[in-house]
């Protein structure tokens, strides 16, 4: 195993949930205390971060904390050590331990907070409930002598383009010719200075998103026989890699609200939810938002949703949900704990297939602040 430092753990957390998914306003994610400039051993997920949590950081020799809710999320005037907040920085410094958060773009991501929560819920043939990211489609053409076109395609699959839908290594190949003369200076694979020659080619069309163009033209020239390659990249009228916030599925089979409102208590672990609509009346379609959903409720509606599951319902938004038709089922914002068991499970797979030497530990500090009686 290897050992690895703050910033090979991270680098490694945004392959999976890069912070341009992030989809509010100067949304206060990444590090917010500390340094990544260090080796790490082992890391404790949160969802919150108090005084119990960094107590129960430094009780388990834990050097790095990656939590959901900023624990930094307005600006600060200030840092004073005789409050709580400034009390909980000092022993986070003073213990050199790092915070690193990931908030909108934990939600976003494909397997974060709101996949986590579908999970929990066994919805089915998911889809997003609104589009927060897209990128740019490219398409690279290059002309490759016919020996070296295999090497080529592949190489070109390897650094991510040929990618559509559920396909990979997908590519259009058209066969020609190609002419060149070597100047004086050049240094030809083929053909002989001053000499004009003539070679067997095939042009390899691939797509590719606009964010992998620099790995793949470097994985193309790396890879390709010529010194100077023919290619060109032209950008297309379409989009990839959509992502957005929440999800909308199917529940297996169709339940009573009354039967879904026990149902998400069970599977989100809560020991209550506040419900808006029929009870008796019967829910297949389910919409959720983690966290604080109140300005999706329109947009649950248009997906067709039976119910909108989400946190922090506000009493008028309630009140505009039951007019519209819309049901909703409440489980709180702490629902959103479901990160904890997910972040820990991926980064541990991710930091096994790089040989990383490094826990990650599940927070056990309930951070609930409310209590049910």
């Amino acid at each position: 195993m290897k050992a690895v430092n703050g910033q090979e753990i991270i680098q490694l957390f945004e392959t999976w949930s890069p912070k341009k998914l992030a989809c509010m306003d100067n949304d206060p994610i990444g590090l917010a205390i500390g340094t990544l400039n260090k080796q790490i051993t082992k890391v404790l997920v949160t969802l919150d971060v108090n005084e119990a949590v960094v107590d129960e950081a430094i009780a388990n020799g834990c050097e790095l904390i990656i939590a959901h809710h900023p624990p930094i999320f307005r600006k600060l005037a200030n840092i004073r050590t005789d409050n709580p907040a400034g009390k909980l920085y000092e022993k986070l410094i003073k213990h050199d331990v790092a915070v690193y958060a990931a908030h909108t773009n934990l939600d976003v991501a494909e397997g974060g907070v709101n996949d986590l929560l579908a999970d929990a819920l066994q919805l089915e043939n998911r889809s997003i409930l609104e589009e927060t990211y897209s990128e740019d489609v490219l398409k690279l053409a290059v002309f490759v002598p016919t020996a070296h076109a295999d090497s080529l395609r592949e190489a070109l699959a390897q650094a991510g383009a040929g990618r559509i839908g559920a396909y990979e290594a997908c590519s259009y190949t058209t066969t020609g010719e190609g002419r060149f003369r070597p100047l004086n200076g050049a240094n030809p694979s083929v053909g002989a200075i001053g000499e004009l020659h003539v070679e067997q080619e095939v042009k390899i069309e691939v797509v590719l998103p606009v964010s992998s163009k620099n790995k793949v033209l470097k994985a193309m020239l790396n890879t390709h026989p010529y010194e100077e390659p023919a290619y060109d990249f032209i950008r297309l009228d379409q989009q990839t890699n959509v992502m957005g916030l929440g999800r909308v599925g199917y529940l297996s089979q169709e339940m009573t609200l009354r039967e879904f409102a026990e149902f998400a208590k069970k599977q989100l672990d809560v020991p209550a939810v506040r419900v808006v609509g029929d009870l008796d009346s019967t829910v297949k379609k389910v919409a959720l938002v983690g966290g604080d959903g109140n300005k999706y409720i329109y947009t649950a509606k248009r997906a067709g949703a039976d119910v909108f599951l989400t946190g922090d319902m506000y009493f008028h938004t309630a009140q505009d949900a039951q007019a519209i038709g819309l049901q909703i089922v409440d489980p709180g914002h702490h629902v959103e704990k479901v990160m904890i068991a997910g972040v820990a499970k991926k980064m541990t797979a991710l930091c096994a297939d790089k040989k990383y030497a490094v826990d990650f530990v599940q927070s056990e500090v309930h951070t609930e602040p409310f209590l049910f009686v």
